[in-house]
């Protein structure tokens, strides 16, 4: 396990992201930083889930890979397209869930940056930038999701790269992936500021014992999983 210093060095500069659409941030950074560990070529079908600005689907794109990216934001999808043609880059951008638009699909290597930041609604949002990071009271509302679909969507050998945060029970995302007849770790771990969501949702977050009081920093996670 590696503590990783935040670079951006892997990712795509000027990025286009219209309006609502979440931009690339610290999570983002680090896991580019993991998904730059891994053998992607030209024989790599991979999938981004919850793709944002098209960020990561790119860097996997620029290696060579056959890039399939998801997203339930029409907002993202048109960004991530946009950034796609923008570089020239093949990646197929589709809008929905994830699990219905790879139905019946594996894949060398899944990306995820999904939702995980713990909200006091039980319902995930269905519209608006929350989709990019709101995921019920404990934060798992999409990571287990991913956990349960994950043996469906890698090929033998295929890696599962999740980044989330330290409050969302990285150790449990664990033992879900190896319930599922995965082998999976926490490779990476770094911490940074809180942002102006956390920063709104103290109270709460003390009161459910997800945060201690006067806490700035927020650990992320590095979830690696293979399949066997």
């Amino acid at each position: 396990m590696s503590s990783t210093v935040l670079t951006s060095g892997t990712l795509p500069a000027d990025l286009i992201a219209l309006p609502g659409v979440y931009r690339p941030q610290a999570d983002t950074r680090f896991l580019a930083e993991a998904l730059a560990r891994e053998d992607v070529g030209l024989r790599t079908e991979a999938l981004e889930i919850g793709t944002g600005t098209g960020a990561l689907a790119l860097q996997a794109a620029r290696r060579g890979a056959r890039v399939t990216a998801v997203d339930v934001s029409w907002p993202a999808v048109a960004t991530a397209r946009l950034n796609a043609l923008r570089r020239g880059l093949p990646v197929r951008v589709l809008h929905g869930d994830f699990a219905a638009r790879t139905a019946g699909r594996r894949f060398d290597l899944v990306v995820a940056n999904p939702p995980y930041v713990p909200a006091p609604a039980a319902r995930l949002p269905s519209r608006g930038p929350e989709q990019a990071w709101d995921a019920g009271p404990d934060g798992r509302g999409v990571i287990d999701r991913i956990c349960a679909r994950a043996p469906s969507l890698l090929r033998p050998g295929g890696v599962l790269l999740m980044v989330h945060s330290g409050m969302c029970g990285p150790q449990e995302t664990v033992e879900r992936l190896t319930g599922e007849g995965l082998a999976a770790a926490v490779t990476a771990r770094t911490s940074v500021p809180w942002g102006p969501v956390l920063r709104s949702r103290r109270g709460w977050l003390e009161r459910r014992g997800l945060a201690e009081a006067a806490e700035e920093w927020e650990e992320l996670v590095i979830i690696r999983a293979q399949s066997l």
